[in-house]
C-alpha cells in the first residue's frame, strides 16, 4: 500500500482496529496540520479547533470503512474543507435570517425593559413559549450556549458528548425553534423578528 503522509497505512490500519496508540500516532501527526489548514483559510482559532475537533470525530467514526489507497490525507483535509464550507454557509444562513439567535441572546437578561414596548414583549414571550415547546434534550442544549454562554467545545466536554454530535443537536433545535417561531408569526400576522 502506498504511504501518502507521515503516517504509515500499518498506523492507520492499528487506529481503525481501536489502537490507542495508534490513534494518539494519527492525531497527534495531523491535528496541527487540518488546523493550520482551516487558519489558512480564514477560519478564527476557536472555528478552526471546532472543526479540527469534529473532523477528527468523523475519521473515528469512518476510519474503520476507510480504503487505504495512499490518500489518507487528501480525505482528511477534504472532510475539513467540507466542514469549513459548511460553516460558511451556515453563517451566512443565520445572517439571512436573523430570527431566533438575536431574541436568544435577548433571553439571558432579566424581564423585558417595558419601554421597549409592546413588540418586543410578545417578541420574547413568543420565544420563551416556542422554547418551552422543546425537548428537555433540545432546551439544555439551547440554555448551555444562549443562556449559559459556553462554547460548543466546553458543552461537548460538560454533555460528554462529541462536538460534531452536539453541533447537530443544536442546529437542530435552532430550526425547531425557527419553525415554532414563524408559526406563531404566521398565526399573529407578524414575521419572525417581530416585524408586520
Amino acid at each position: 500500500m502506498p504511504d501518502d503522509g507521515p503516517v504509515s497505512a500499518a498506523v492507520l490500519a492499528r487506529a481503525a482496529g481501536g489502537d490507542d496508540a495508534a490513534w494518539r500516532i494519527l492525531v497527534g501527526e495531523y491535528s496541527g496540520r487540518v488546523y493550520g489548514l482551516l487558519r489558512s483559510q480564514g477560519a478564527d482559532p476557536e472555528l478552526a479547533e471546532e472543526i479540527t475537533q469534529s473532523v477528527f470525530c468523523t475519521i473515528a467514526a469512518k476510519l474503520v470503512d476507510y480504503v487505504e489507497g495512499g490518500r489518507f490525507e487528501s480525505w482528511l483535509f477534504r472532510i475539513a474543507m467540507n466542514r469549513l464550507r459548511d460553516e460558511a454557509r451556515r453563517k451566512r444562513r443565520h445572517a439571512k435570517s436573523a430570527g431566533a439567535n438575536e431574541v436568544l441572546e435577548g433571553l439571558a437578561g432579566a424581564a423585558p425593559d417595558p419601554n421597549a414596548g409592546r413588540a418586543a414583549t410578545e417578541e420574547i414571550g413568543a420565544l420563551r413559549a416556542a422554547v418551552e415547546r422543546l425537548s428537555a434534550s433540545d432546551r439544555e442544549v439551547i440554555d448551555l450556549r444562549h443562556i449559559g454562554g459556553m462554547s460548543f467545545k466546553e458543552m461537548a466536554v460538560h454533555l460528554g458528548e462529541p462536538l460534531g454530535t452536539l453541533l447537530a443537536r443544536h442546529h437542530r433545535a435552532l430550526a425547531k425553534l425557527r419553525g415554532f417561531l414563524e408559526g406563531t408569526a404566521a398565526e399573529t400576522g407578524r414575521n419572525p423578528e417581530g416585524r408586520p
